[in-house]
């Protein structure tokens, strides 16, 4: 298993979580997250109808704003929310996002 680079705990910034969460598309890969856990890239591009070079791009920008963490194990790359450390930096900030969204009353 090998993990992709991310930010430290400390270095997640506000601003960056707000831009990569302010996508739909990306907000929805959160939400699904949020509901099963952790999911491979692949299972979470199946239902977002984008191209995959579109979605990757979308997992790249919830990786680097610290959002989600991706390890890869072999050819499968696996996604799960970062809730703990974003709940360090920035208590509730997530349930909230998803609250608003409506992502949590279809949990």
């Amino acid at each position: 298993m090998r993990l992709l680079p991310h930010p430290a705990t400390e270095d997640i910034e506000l601003t960056e979580v707000l831009r990569a969460l302010s996508d739909p598309i990306r907000l929805e890969i959160v939400a699904r997250l949020a509901a099963v856990g952790e999911m491979t890239c692949g299972d979470a591009g199946d239902h977002l109808g984008v191209h995959k070079s579109t979605a990757s791009h979308h997992y790249r920008t919830l990786r680097e704003a610290g959002v989600v963490c991706t390890k890869q194990e072999g050819r499968l790359k696996y996604m799960s929310l970062r809730r703990d450390d974003l709940d360090v930096r920035f208590p509730g900030l997530l349930d909230s996002v998803l609250a608003a969204s409506g992502a949590l009353a279809r949990r």
